[in-house]
């Protein structure tokens, strides 16, 4: 589950980038996943970036406008340097 669990004094990070390389298909609950976790993150003050997803996950993306609201990177690295 994508989730941030910390106790008070730990300090959580200003970025989460989410690997998406290795994930070929994604259903509407992945996709619920990632738009909640985004929100968490985004309550938190955290920045979160998709990276590496492939052309089915884009495609879902894309068709329901998940593009225009967490930003998306094609490589892992290339997350890493925003």
């Amino acid at each position: 589950m994508l989730n941030f669990q910390s106790t008070p004094n730990e300090e959580l990070p200003a970025l989460n980038i989410l690997d998406l390389t290795d994930v070929p298909y994604m259903d509407s609950t992945g996709l619920g996943r990632i738009v909640s976790h985004y929100v968490h993150c985004r309550s938190k003050g955290i920045r979160m970036i998709a990276a590496g997803a492939g052309p089915r996950v884009i495609e879902l993306f894309k068709m329901t406008k998940v593009d225009l609201v967490i930003p998306m990177t094609v490589t892992v690295e290339e997350a890493d340097i925003q």
